[in-house]
């Protein structure tokens, strides 16, 4: 099957099988919440009225957190396991390598996040607008997490070496810019760069599509939307060329 001038085949089998293998970690799915829930904790005892952002931001950073598990993933079983070539000789395309992992990844830790969406729906009443806003974003934000996670992780040759990165990356795109806080903590002068980042552009266009949570301009929420489109696109295209070339090389 071909889309786009791309090879699909076997993607919705490398997923299935993807899937059930993260399914194995129960323990992982089930904890994948705990640095969200131990904030809006932290938020409920110290000051409930920025807690519609929390609820935003923790929503969007567990989809971000995808990639990171991806990231995991794709490492372990190019460098541990050794599979890739076993994969890349057979029938399965590089681009339906990478997107059956995606997939299996998303499928697998999707309930808590729906969970957790569900929470956000109920508590700040979103509005249709909103909810819509979210569902965009959200596949935004999976796109290019996930392609990016999927880059990072042919860079390296020992699991080890990921991990401070794998830090440096959470905390740059989910900790420092708005995604927890009202963008109006941040000094007018960092906004552009929230608005240009793709974790703190979904949430600042879900809280605009809610009203009242955040002031921005129309040509902010435009260069917002417009840089989470492109950096999803472009995040996309890059990782599905990476994977080709990876596939060649080997």
């Amino acid at each position: 099957m071909t889309f786009l001038g791309l090879r699909w085949e076997g993607t919705r089998a490398f997923g299935a099988t993807e899937m059930r293998v993260q399914l194995h970690e129960g323990l992982a799915i089930a904890t994948s919440m705990i640095v969200q829930v131990v904030l809006l904790v932290f938020v409920l005892v110290l000051d409930r009225s920025i807690l519609p952002y929390a609820l935003v931001g923790a929503v969007v950073y567990s989809v971000f957190m995808l990639g990171q598990r991806l990231q995991n993933e794709a490492a372990y079983i190019r460098i541990d396991h050794k599979l890739t070539d076993l994969y890349f000789a057979s029938p399965l395309s590089a681009e339906a390598y990478f997107l059956g992992m995606s997939a299996g990844v998303l499928v697998a830790y999707l309930p808590p996040i729906l969970v957790l969406a569900a929470v956000l729906v109920v508590v700040v009443h979103l509005s249709l607008l909103a909810v819509g806003t979210l569902l965009f974003v959200g596949v935004a934000v999976w796109f290019f997490t996930c392609s990016f996670g999927y880059i990072i992780s042919t860079q390296f040759k020992d699991n080890r070496a990921i991990w401070p990165y794998a830090s440096l990356i959470t905390n740059f795109f989910g900790v420092l810019p708005p995604v927890f806080y009202p963008l109006a903590l941040l000094p007018g002068y960092w906004h552009p760069l929230a608005l240009l980042l793709p974790t703190s552009a979904a949430v600042i266009l879900i809280e605009a599509a809610q009203g009242g949570l955040v002031a921005v301009s129309g040509s902010g929420l435009a260069l917002a939307a417009v840089a989470l489109s492109a950096e999803a696109v472009v995040a996309f295209a890059l990782a599905i060329v990476w994977a080709r070339r990876s596939a060649r090389e080997r």
